[in-house]
């Protein structure tokens, strides 16, 4: 009977010195699917997720150990499993401490994207539907500690204001031409929707704080449905339709809007955020009329948001992964 013998390596090969001899910013894993058992809303549930871990390589490092991420990041999820459910934003908190000491970084990374199901009633009918949203936690970490954040992502739709202000010039011109005089053309265009193209939208909101305070995902998920034109539902039936349509088309909104909206209603959900704090807002639009898509992003501090609000211009405007490094949160 014929054994089978495992060779052992001679040498650590990834702690060796590579042919070239630079630095990465990012070296890992990135779509590594895991089941996660996460608190929200002060209840536990189970959710699909997809993991991404990466650390700052040196540039006399050959490559990183990758069978260390999945074991981290495993191990950590079955801390949670067996303890008490985290935040996702704790979760990914917890996993870039643990990656930036076995792999003996200088920094680590995480991004943590769940679905996110939520129950929702239909604005007319009343008819239950479950919607689905992404939960996102974001963390970084070095010798020093971590910082994190959390944040969103939901669909929605919006109604182009460009098209539908040349549409409604040529009401207008048809109308006068039809004999009705300019206050009854005022009453026409003001009482019936305006034909305009419209735009599928995905918004993404994330915030993060110095003081580790919770940020009900909720909430987010609520600002950035309210940022776009109109709320959209999986199942609708026709009054349903009827209602979501006419109230985009009553909200035209470029994608630049939706973002300033997610902003504005950021900070007023939040009154009390520090000026330290970082807000992230995006969305893409997903065109109908062109073969393109369009999005806008807002990156800064709370501070720097403030100050533009008043009128005072910021002199920078931070983005995430700066905010993450830009000095670690005691842990």
């Amino acid at each position: 009977m014929s054994t089978t013998s495992h060779t052992q390596p001679s040498i650590d090969l990834q702690a060796t010195s590579p042919a070239t001899r630079i630095s990465l910013t990012k070296a890992g894993i990135t779509r590594s699917a895991k089941a996660i058992r996460l608190s929200r809303g002060g209840n536990e549930q189970l959710f699909q997720a997809v993991v991404q871990c990466s650390v700052d390589l040196d540039p006399d490092q050959k490559g990183v150990h990758m069978s260390r991420f999945e074991e981290d990041v495993n191990e950590a999820i079955d801390e949670v499993v067996i303890g008490e459910a985290l935040l996702i934003e704790e979760l990914a908190e917890r996993v870039a401490l643990r990656v930036v000491d076995h792999q003996k970084a200088l920094r680590s990374a995480v991004l943590i994207e769940a679905s996110y199901p939520l129950e929702r009633r239909t604005p007319v009918t009343d008819i239950a539907t479950q919607e689905t949203y992404g939960l996102i936690g974001v963390a970084a970490a070095d010798a020093a500690g971590s910082r994190r954040m959390v944040g969103v992502s939901a669909q929605g739709m919006n109604a182009c204001p460009c098209a539908q202000g040349l549409i409604r010039d040529r009401a207008v011109i048809a109308l006068r031409e039809d004999g009705f005089d300019d206050e009854q053309i005022a009453r026409i265009v003001a009482d019936v929707p305006i034909a305009t193209h419209n735009q599928r939208a995905r918004g993404t909101l994330l915030v993060g704080t110095t003081d580790r305070r919770i940020i009900p995902a909720d909430v987010l998920i609520a600002i950035v449905e309210e940022g776009m034109s109109s709320e959209i539902y999986e199942l609708m039936k026709r009054p349903d339709e009827e209602w979501v349509v006419a109230k985009a088309h009553s909200r035209p909104r470029f994608v630049e809007d939706s973002v300033r909206e997610m902003v504005r209603a950021t900070l007023e959900a939040f009154p009390d955020l520090p000026d330290d704090a970082f807000i992230e807002a995006h969305q893409v639009n997903f065109e109908t009329i062109h073969t393109h898509d369009v999005e806008a992003e807002r990156t800064g501090l709370v501070g720097e948001i403030r100050a533009e609000l008043q009128g005072r211009s910021a002199d920078h405007r931070i983005g995430r992964d700066e905010w993450l490094a830009s000095g670690a949160a005691r842990a």
